[in-house]
């Protein structure tokens, strides 16, 4: 299980990254019904440093936006960057994403904020970005509180 290994030592040296999405436009169903997708559409320039620091078999949890405001599950990076096919932009790019597995229990937005030890966390310090890092010490600990009842 995914969640079970991704605490090892190994699994925190991989990048961690956080990808926002809303889920009535494509939510972490629809990309465990799917299998793989495109993940297209981002177009801050932050956002898109971001995904071009990305290499396939890079972890990430997919969180909701909207009225969930959630991490909800965990993908694997499945291809590095590459421009975006649909785009005559080149500074745009997109990657393939397929899922791992759901967290047991969305993490919201309201319990990050509440955590001292995610003060410095990028969704909560920059909360429209939609592709951001996740360090490994905040990934552990928000494994950690998917687990908890």
């Amino acid at each position: 299980m995914y969640l079970g290994s991704s605490t090892t030592a190994w699994s925190l040296l991989l990048p961690h990254w956080l990808l926002k999405t809303e889920p009535g436009t494509y939510s972490y169903d629809d990309l465990e019904r799917d299998k793989e997708t495109v993940w297209d559409g981002v177009t801050n320039n932050l956002a898109l440093k971001h995904i071009r620091s990305m290499k396939k078999g890079d972890i990430a949890f997919v969180y909701h936006t909207g009225d969930e405001k959630s991490i909800i599950g965990i993908a694997e990076v499945a291809s590095d960057p590459m421009p975006d096919p649909g785009k005559s932009d080149p500074r745009l790019v997109v990657f393939r994403l397929k899922p791992k597995e759901k967290l047991r229990r969305p993490v919201p937005l309201s319990e990050i904020r509440g955590i001292r030890e995610l003060g410095d966390f990028a969704l909560v310090r920059l909360p429209r970005l939609s592709v951001m890092p996740v360090e490994p010490p905040q990934w552990k600990l928000l494994i950690e509180r998917s687990k908890k009842a």
